[in-house]
């Protein structure tokens, strides 16, 4: 090994909802849209959405106007956490390509490392990443473009994953991916995304416990 590999740590975070208030401008938006159909849009107020929504969305289960308001996600992870991501519908999903991204030019490949590994194990992780860090860069030097040496890279490269859901696939998302049945490296940054969601945007995802059985979950989804 030579000590170069760059090793980074992953993380999910949500894009321009900087603060609570952020987040009720959304759930105001939510109201106003599903008042429409009752044409009530004159009796909001300020404050309604908290009961309106309680009264429509929790009591009565109407998690179709939930739809009207959407967040972007910006996740760092490493591809194999990236390929149970994006399995997740309805979202709009951009990635790191590695067909395009030449990383011998570009950018320095960068790499998250599994959780819990012992000595030994990460011993022979490390010589596997400075493998094929070094036939990428090799296969590049023999002519082959990025699009094909990129074949000897592991589920460990890291990727930039944008993801825009509207609020009721978020909390599918939350509900799957926060579980203890959920990979360990997924719940790395879903837990800390669930807690920074909850802090912002009130009432809708207040239910969801991390690793919560996979089971009691799926109960909650609508």
């Amino acid at each position: 090994m030579d000590g170069s590999m760059n090793i980074i740590e992953p993380y999910a975070k949500i894009m321009d909802l900087e603060t609570r208030e952020d987040g009720i401008r959304l759930l105001r938006k939510i109201e106003w849209c599903a008042r429409v159909s009752h044409a009530s849009e004159d009796a909001q107020t300020t404050d309604s959405w908290d009961r309106f929504l309680r009264s429509v969305v929790l009591t009565h289960g109407d998690w179709s106007v939930v739809e009207h308001a959407s967040v972007t996600v910006d996740a760092l992870i490493d591809r194999g956490i990236s390929h149970e991501w994006v399995r997740h519908r309805i979202g709009a999903y951009t990635q790191s390509s590695t067909r395009f991204i030449n990383y011998a030019k570009k950018m320095e490949p960068s790499f998250i490392l599994p959780l819990d590994m012992n000595d030994a194990a990460r011993f022979y992780w490390e010589n596997g990443i400075d493998a094929a860090e070094a036939a990428y860069k090799n296969m590049l030097f023999a002519g082959q473009p990025p699009q094909i040496a990129r074949s000897v890279f592991p589920n460990a490269l890291s990727t930039r994953l944008i993801s825009t859901y509207n609020l009721r696939n978020l909390r599918h998302f939350l509900l799957m991916r926060t579980t203890k049945e959920s990979h360990p490296q997924m719940r790395q940054v879903t837990i800390p995304l669930l807690e920074e969601v909850q802090s912002k945007i009130p009432i809708l995802f207040e239910d969801i416990m991390p690793m919560a059985k996979q089971s009691d979950n799926l109960r909650k989804m609508r």
